[in-house]
């Protein structure tokens, strides 16, 4: 017997361990060949589909059986219900739904286990004990190391779970679905947040064939200017950096993180990355000081050029379509000197650039209030679950 770290008041009693297989019958369902899915009827998951319900993802591919398979099919194997957990077998393994609705679903036997609760557990208590560390590591450990690991039904019997007492459970629960609404709220604001400046960057730079975008603010009407982007940036190399000493000054391009030096390549231009080899579709400001490794590009704004208007029309080109490799993905520093901008007035691109730095930051924010929020979850997690 044990209890967690973090206890709501009033609970004392400590935490009784049992296994799965003891609670509830621990199975899978009758098998559906390939040949039996439709396009249309009652929803049939596969593991892959209990991944993207995870993150949040579309399910690519919808798969559905007849009513009619599924009205046989359950006769024999029973019917999903609300409260029950369904467990990914194979691939990704140990990734857990909870079934919450009482529309009818079907599953791929052999990929996913199904843990018929019945009300034995409170169903987001267990849902989310299954996501903690104790059970996940159980899991994994159970599936073998060095081999492809499944989660099969006997595995799942033995699966130990600590278990409080129900209105214990349910405290846990409403904490831990709270803590996953606040996330899908922010979530979801960065997420149309990111379709907004998508589709703004559309609207507010001219399309092929004008020299005006279809959206201005109030007061500007002359057409803009086609010039290259050798007339507004200035594109740079970046340099190796593993010879230079230790220092503060941020090296940007390291594959996905950051290390630090103590000479910069721009002092006080801040400038725009691009990537020359691997990713080259996702420019970003460079605030001074910084080094850049030798796979990247800066370019440095003309002084006639605003720096965040500049970025906008970086993002607002199609950069792999200026790939010419046949391997990894390569932009050359002629291929951006060479494409195509339109520049407005000065005036206007402060307005423009100044609109995009403010969508940027409300994103930045969201991101960041998601990063603390998951942050949270996770200790949570470890906290409130033994």
């Amino acid at each position: 017997m044990s209890a967690p770290e973090i206890r709501f008041k009033g609970f004392a009693d400590p935490w009784e361990q049992r296994k799965l297989g003891e609670l509830m019958d621990v199975t899978s369902v009758r098998r559906v060949h390939q040949e039996d899915w439709t396009d249309k009827g009652v929803r049939f998951l596969r593991a892959r589909d209990l991944v993207a319900y995870a993150k949040n993802e579309p399910i690519e591919d919808p798969l559905f059986i007849s009513e009619k398979m599924y009205r046989e099919y359950s006769t024999q194997s029973g019917k999903v219900t609300v409260g029950d957990l369904l467990v990914t077998g194979v691939g990704t393994i140990g990734i857990p739904w909870l079934v919450t609705s009482e529309s009818p679903v079907y599953f791929k036997d052999g990929n996913i286990i199904w843990f018929r609760n019945e009300s034995e557990i409170d169903g987001e208590f267990f849902y989310y004990s299954f996501t903690a560390e104790s059970i996940q590591g159980f899991v994994h450990e159970a599936a073998g190391i060095g081999t492809v690991g499944t989660y099969t039904i006997e595995t799942g019997k033995k699966t130990p779970i600590w278990l409080p007492s129900k209105p214990e459970q349910r405290k846990i629960a409403a904490l831990m679905v709270w803590v996953d609404n606040l996330i899908t709220l922010h979530q979801r604001k960065h997420d149309k947040l990111t379709t907004l400046k998508k589709s703004m960057l559309d609207k507010m730079f001219p399309k092929e064939g004008a020299d005006i975008p279809e959206i201005r603010f109030a007061g500007f009407a002359d057409p803009w200017e086609q010039r290259k982007f050798s007339d507004v940036v200035e594109v740079c190399s970046g340099r190796d950096y593993k010879h230079l000493a230790p220092g503060n000054i941020p090296v940007f391009g390291t594959g996905g993180y950051m290390t630090s030096v103590n000479e910069a390549l721009s002092y006080k231009e801040d400038a725009i990355g691009i990537g020359r080899k691997g990713t080259i579709d996702h420019p970003y400001k460079l605030v001074a000081p910084f080094w850049t490794v030798d796979t990247l590009f800066y370019s440095i704004p003309h002084g006639s050029v605003d720096l965040e208007f500049a970025l906008c029309s970086f993002l607002n080109v199609d950069w792999k379509s200026k790939d010419e490799s046949t391997g990894l993905p390569s932009l050359s520093k002629q291929a951006i000197n060479e494409t195509d901008v339109f520049v407005p007035r000065y005036d206007e691109q402060l307005r423009i650039g100044s609109f995009f730095a403010s969508l940027d930051n409300l994103i930045t924010l969201h991101q960041r209030k998601l990063k603390l929020l998951k942050h949270i979850k996770s200790s949570l997690l470890n906290r409130c679950f033994v």
